[in-house]
């Protein structure tokens, strides 16, 4: 499967969780290189999500951004299907 229907099936995944906020980062010049794909609220918690196919690879630079999220307190992960999502979310219901 391609990121990008990934991606569409965690956006649709997410859009079904009450008073969870999100948003998909678009890269350009007026964003900050990279940052995970889709950025989250819930529950007081700030959830960084890098999207990535199968097989597909992070870059330094996304490691590095990654880092730096977990550093500061926040929660930043790299999936690859909506389970793993559900996963990550499911820890902040309990």
């Amino acid at each position: 499967m391609k990121e990008k229907a990934i991606e569409k099936r965690i956006k649709e995944y997410l859009k079904t969780i009450e008073g969870l906020f999100y948003w998909k980062v678009f890269s350009g010049m007026y964003c900050t290189a990279g940052i995970p794909d889709i950025v989250i609220c819930y529950k007081g918690q700030f959830i960084a999500l890098e999207v990535k196919a199968p097989d597909g690879k992070l870059t330094a630079l996304q490691n590095a951004t990654i880092k730096k999220i977990r550093e500061a307190g926040g929660v930043a992960e790299v999936v690859r299907s909506v389970e793993e999502v559900r996963e990550i979310i499911t820890k902040f219901t309990k």
